[in-house]
């Protein structure tokens, strides 16, 4: 969500409550980290002198000393390197990513080609559209492929999802033309 507040609102400030969001002391520096990762804009820890005495959330407080060490232990990190070969090595790179992502863009479109042609089938012959064992295998054998070239199980989901769902509505379309 922070995330897609910056996209949305590239010049609002964005600051993490890691207090809130972990509610205990010891996730705290995990937390604040993976804000400062983030690109945030600032951090908002409660502290208090005796934690155990406050009056409120005493579980996620820190004393001052603990504050200043969590502090401390942040790698703040930067926007754009600094060194000019790190910058440009991260451009060959990025570089790499673009034209990767109009292979994938360029593949997807011809996938969904395909989809059509499945759907014009389809609707020849009085078919479903969704077909249930189909849609497993699909599943399972993407899934298993993508575990073997290590890539995360629920992001290939995520991903076959939002592709099925997107030729279930081409396909859709299509029959409802006719």
């Amino acid at each position: 969500l922070p995330l897609e507040l910056k996209n949305r609102l590239p010049e609002l400030e964005i600051i993490n409550d890691p207090s809130h969001i972990c509610g205990r002391r010891d996730l705290l520096a995990t937390v604040a980290q993976k804000a400062m990762d983030l690109n945030f804009d600032g951090l908002m820890i409660e502290s208090h002198c005796k934690p155990s005495e406050a009056w409120s959330d005493a579980a996620q407080q820190l004393t001052g000393e603990d504050l200043k060490k969590l502090l401390a232990s942040l790698v703040i990190r930067h926007a754009t390197p600094a060194d000019p070969l790190v910058n440009d090595r991260l451009g060959e790179l990025r570089d790499t990513i673009d034209a990767l992502d109009n292979e994938i863009i360029q593949l997807l479109a011809k996938r969904m080609q395909v989809s059509r042609e499945i759907g014009a089938y389809k609707l020849e012959n009085h078919i479903t559209i969704f077909q249930y064992e189909r849609w497993r295998n699909i599943l399972q054998t993407r899934t298993d492929l993508a575990q073997q070239l290590d890539l995360g199980s629920e992001f290939v989901h995520r991903f076959l999802n939002a592709l099925h769902l997107e030729s279930i509505r081409q396909q859709t379309e299509l029959m409802n033309r006719k």
